[in-house]
């Protein structure tokens, strides 16, 4: 799983869209810490550091530790929105977190021994239909990723959820079908091509040499035979 992440913060004094705008202007971005059976507790945090940690690229699936008035609290990040023109955090949910707690996250997926396909090795696409899975996971054990294994996958196989081993402490949160993850397919350029070719055989005749027409077919000496032939009668 992801390091947990360490986020100072403060509480919050007031609330309302006033004391939030006022705590933007000064670099900060107000948030929330909720859930665990206690009262939520307003925040906030640096804006310049709690963009850094966005840009990590795994802030939404970290635990996330929370340091307010003299504790730390073991979070999770639950939404944060974003300024649609700016496109700065403006507001973020942490989910307060018990040691043997569960929680459902979104985990990205990743395919590894693609060289070891026969279905890619002849040119076939892997056409990823879920890029994360939804998961129920303890929440000290959450996975940074899930690899997904297309060792001897051909063209026309699919990958469905019942194959995937998860790892310990996690399962899937969508329990009532065996859903697709990934089908590998024939390349739509291909298929094109081979389209093409069969256009131009029905355009050219059977036995034909490419490039070559009905019209063409008719040689220079066929011509001047038949030209002969009209002067006689």
């Amino acid at each position: 799983m992801s390091d947990a992440l360490t986020l100072p913060a403060e509480t919050r004094e007031r609330a309302g869209k006033g004391a939030s705008r006022a705590l933007r202007r000064e670099g900060r971005v107000p948030a929330v810490i909720y859930g665990g059976k206690e009262e939520p507790t307003p925040i906030h945090v640096e804006a310049k550091e709690l963009v850094r940690q966005l840009g990590g690229g795994h802030f939404m699936n970290s635990i996330v530790m929370i340091d307010v008035g003299g504790k730390s609290v073991r979070t999770l990040p639950k939404d944060v929105a974003f300024d649609p023109v700016t496109d700065r955090p403006t507001h973020v949910d942490f989910l307060r977190l018990s040691k043997d707690s569960k929680i459902e996250v979104q985990i990205p997926v990743v395919f590894v021994n693609q060289e070891d396909s026969p279905g890619l090795k002849k040119g076939g696409v892997l056409n990823v239909v879920r890029h994360e899975l939804d998961l129920i996971c303890e929440s000290d054990k959450i996975p940074d990723e899930i690899a997904i294994d297309v060792t001897g996958k051909e063209v026309g196989d699919s990958i469905h959820i019942s194959e995937i081993e998860l790892p310990k402490g996690s399962e899937s949160a969508i329990t009532d079908r065996d859903f697709t993850i990934a089908t590998l397919v024939a390349p739509s350029a291909l298929k094109k091509s081979e389209g093409a070719e069969g256009d131009a055989d029905d355009q050219t005749g059977e036995g034909m040499e490419p490039g070559e027409t009905a019209a063409t077919e008719q040689g220079p000496d066929d011509d001047a035979a038949d030209e002969q032939e009209a002067k006689s009668e």
